[in-house]
């Protein structure tokens, strides 16, 4: 026996684990388009069927609406199931402040080695490529005006801004009937209503489609997007004379506006990003 009275026997440790734990770190969402996530749930379990999965949330008001875990808290549980290498994949579409709050919070974490996934649009051959997906629901010029709608961001000086404004200018290069705006931030969304309204558009084009550029497209869509308000922008649209749609998608008798998880192939880009930092991990 020990001087302090202690008798030694063996520490019972979790037993470690060789492959990393596999987190998804989603926004999360307080409205019925959070489906839109059981969508990539189904998918990555059906990609990484002997993997453990779990789920994080990074909104702080979704937290506090449903208890749903934060991203600091399963990292401690998967640290306490014996893990000592994590890869965290991001739903996030752009890479904003957002996402570098997820970093610093896998950079400082004790006890893991962990490795952040890539956004959706994180370099410019990404973009493209989303915009490849998304323009087969793009009306024709012949059929009328297109508007992608962004998240945005408040904050000025988030260097997110430049993949927006780089975004906005790919898209006034690439098609003739498709704009850009966001409902916070830049792409300022009233100038660009105001440019449609100043170049008298509602002349040319009789409808104009939103399409959120968003991955889900939950109360923006409901509320700033296509609300009764009357600063909604179909409200704000339809004044100038124009039918205002949105993109839309049916399941199960169910209807919803379409963010980018009813897109298959934007889901295999996100689990590309997976299976990369996943590949990562193994030697890191």
């Amino acid at each position: 026996m020990h001087q302090d009275g202690y008798i030694g026997r063996k520490m019972r440790l979790p037993k470690l684990k060789e492959k990393p734990a596999v987190i998804i770190a989603a926004f999360g969402s307080s409205s019925r388009a959070k489906y839109g996530l059981d969508l990539f749930r189904s998918v990555v379990e059906l990609a990484f069927p002997d993997d453990d999965i779990f789920w994080a949330y990074t909104s702080e008001i979704i937290r506090k609406k449903d208890g749903s875990p934060g991203l600091q808290e399963i990292l401690a549980r998967v640290e306490s199931l014996g893990f000592r290498r994590a890869v965290v994949q991001p739903l996030h579409v752009f890479p904003g402040t957002e996402y570098y709050q997820l970093v610093e919070t896998c950079r400082f974490f004790p006890g893991l080695r962990i490795v952040p996934g890539e956004t959706l649009l994180h370099r410019w051959e990404f973009i493209k490529k989303t915009l490849q997906i998304i323009e087969h629901d793009f009306l024709s010029p012949e059929e009328g005006l297109n508007i992608i709608a962004l998240h945005g961001t408040p904050l000025a000086a988030d260097s997110v801004n430049a993949v927006y404004l780089g975004l906005e200018h790919l898209i006034r290069n690439r098609y003739p009937n498709v704009i850009a705006a966001s409902i916070e931030g830049v792409p300022d969304a009233e100038g660009v209503l105001a440019e449609i309204r100043r170049n008298k558009l509602s002349r040319q084009y009789q409808k104009v489609r939103i399409i959120p550029m968003m991955y889900i497209a939950g109360l923006h869509a409901e509320e700033d997007l296509m609300g009764d308000d009357r600063d909604s922008w179909k409200s704000v649209l339809e004044r100038m004379g124009l039918y205002v749609e949105c993109s839309e998608v049916s399941h199960n008798d169910q209807h919803w506006f379409k963010g980018l998880a009813w897109f298959p192939e934007i889901l295999n880009f996100y689990l590309e990003r997976l299976r990369r930092a996943m590949m990562l991990a193994q030697h890191y």
